[in-house]
C-alpha cells in the first residue's frame, strides 16, 4: 500500500513539474514573438508575378522587359494596406523604365540593378507613407526581343514534339 501511495505522489509531482515547465516555455515564446523583428524573422517574403514592360521606340515595340521581384515587409502591416503593394511595385517598375529612356536592354550596359532595387524600395515606402518595405530582391530580369515572342524558344516543347 505504501508503494502505491509513493508512486501516486511521484506521478503527481512529475506531472505538476511538466505543466509548470510547459507554461513557462509558452510565456517565453510569446515574449519573443512580440520583440522587434530580426532581419530573418518576423518578415514576409512576397513574390510578385512576372512584370512585363513593353520596350518601344518610334511607335514600334522592340521587345519586352520581364522581371520577377520579391519584397520583404511585416505581414501584419501588409495585410492592412488598402492598395496591394504588388500593384504599387508594378507601377514603379513602369515608371522607372519609362523615366530612363537611356537604358538599352539589348546590351545591358546602362542598367544598374542596385539603383533599380533601391528606387523601387524607396518609392514604395514613399507612396505607403512609412518605412514598411525592408528590401526589394530581384529573382529574375530578362529582355525578350520581339522576334522571339511566341516562338518555340520561349515555350516548352509540346508532348507531340518530344515523342
Amino acid at each position: 500500500m505504501i508503494k502505491l501511495m509513493a508512486t501516486a505522489i511521484w506521478i503527481s509531482l512529475a506531472t505538476t513539474g511538466a505543466l509548470i515547465y510547459a507554461f513557462q516555455s509558452s510565456m517565453q515564446s510569446d515574449a519573443e514573438q512580440d520583440a522587434e523583428p530580426t532581419p530573418f524573422a518576423g518578415l514576409d517574403y512576397v513574390r510578385t508575378g512576372i512584370i512585363s514592360v513593353p520596350v518601344f521606340n518610334d511607335g514600334k515595340v522592340h521587345g519586352y522587359f520581364l522581371a520577377r521581384l520579391v519584397y520583404t515587409a511585416e505581414g501584419r502591416r501588409l495585410a492592412q494596406l488598402k492598395l496591394p503593394a504588388e500593384a504599387l511595385l508594378t507601377d514603379l517598375v513602369y515608371t522607372h523604365l519609362y523615366g530612363h529612356p537611356e537604358i538599352d536592354f539589348t546590351t545591358r550596359k546602362n542598367f544598374d540593378v542596385e539603383n533599380f532595387r533601391e528606387t523601387l524600395r524607396s518609392g514604395l515606402n514613399e507612396r505607403i507613407g512609412e518605412d514598411l518595405i525592408r528590401e526589394v530582391l530581384v529573382e529574375q530580369i530578362d529582355y525578350l526581343p520581339k522576334g522571339q515572342v511566341g516562338t518555340s524558344q520561349t515555350r516548352p516543347a509540346s508532348t507531340e514534339e518530344s515523342q
